[in-house]
């Protein structure tokens, strides 16, 4: 019988725990250790949320006198039942560096973007070497590149068998982190040959305007399914708003040797190429696509969003939202 009853009063205390203690009152113990939960890496599919109101409306236009602009950048954001991006996709920051072979010219940028965007896929929409989303500058964001390399590649050089646009052969050379040289400047933009400036990566300039500081939560921009895209700094729990902020590490790694076929090692150390990379689940902070689901400054309630780390992939190469 006594060991009856302890059994019974351990159910009872369970079942009054999982009910909210029936109305009675909470120890102290239990309020100054709240429960965990597990922060997931994507909402529900097919949960909206919308993001009027955040960055929108917004426009710009001011004289950019840096070396290499020397033009006007103009861009507007306006929300009704899209989200709407008009610009001439001259970047708003100093470029001073970089080795352009093209100068910047204004762009016609229009784009339309999901004003309440929805998880419409579980492992991400590929996005084939097209165009992330956009900064909130109207300066695209573009991942990848269309230089490539023929497995029989001597060098990077002129005649080594790479090209850096244009190319049709197998192995897709990055922007950033490898051996093959695209002239990036310190933003990690360059300039398309038709004179479009775009970046590879974390738009240092753009941050630094904005926010005065590198370590802050930045919002950037928009990916081109409606979600938020961040620099690379988030709070470290992500459900947590008061858990400081960290580094967002990406869930790629670099595989441990080359995969058959592929150009040397010597003239073309691992990172060089895309397929360099693989996802490995779990590695880092971020799901296949550099999103997570969590809250934000300006998504308090939490919202699917991506990063730009300063590792591979970058800027994201899927996207889990509808297009």
């Amino acid at each position: 019988m006594k060991l009856h009853s302890i059994y019974l009063v351990a159910i009872t205390a369970l079942v009054a725990s999982a009910c909210g203690g029936g109305g009675g009152s909470t120890s102290t113990a239990e309020a100054a250790t709240p429960p965990t939960t597990p922060a997931p890496t994507s909402p529900p599919s097919g949960t909206a949320t919308s993001t009027a109101g955040v960055k929108c409306p917004l426009s710009y236009s001011a004289y950019n006198a840096s070396a290499k602009v020397m033009a006007t950048s103009s861009y507007g954001w306006a929300c009704a039942t899209s989200r709407t991006l008009t610009a001439n996709g001259i970047p708003d920051h100093d470029v001073t560096d970089g080795s352009f072979a093209t100068p910047i010219s204004a762009q016609n940028v229009s784009v339309t973007f999901k004003l309440s965007p929805a998880v419409v896929s579980a492992t991400g929409t590929n996005l084939n070497k097209t165009a992330s989303g956009y900064v909130l500058n109207g300066v695209k964001l573009d991942p990848g590149t269309a230089g490539t390399c023929a497995s029989n590649a001597t060098s990077t050089a002129n005649g080594g068998g790479c090209v850096a646009a244009n190319g049709t052969d197998p192995w897709t050379l990055e922007a950033l982190g490898g051996a093959f040289k695209f002239g990036t400047d310190s933003s990690n933009g360059h300039v398309q040959p038709n004179g479009q400036y775009h970046y590879h990566g974390l738009p240092v300039g753009y941050i630094t305007r904005v926010s005065g500081s590198a370590q802050a939560m930045t919002l950037v921009g928009f990916a081109i399914d409606g979600f938020p895209i961040y620099a690379q700094y988030g709070y470290a729990s992500p459900l947590n708003a008061q858990s400081g902020l960290v580094a967002m590490k990406s869930s790629y790694q670099k595989k441990a040797s080359p995969i058959a076929g592929r150009p040397n090692t010597t003239s073309f150390p691992l990172g060089t190429f895309t397929q360099d990379y693989e996802y490995s689940a779990g590695s880092g902070d971020l799901d296949e696509c550099n999103g997570r689901t969590g809250v934000t400054p300006e998504f308090p309630q939490g919202i699917y969003h991506y990063y730009i780390t300063d590792a591979f992939p970058y800027i994201q190469r899927c996207v889990k939202g509808g297009v």
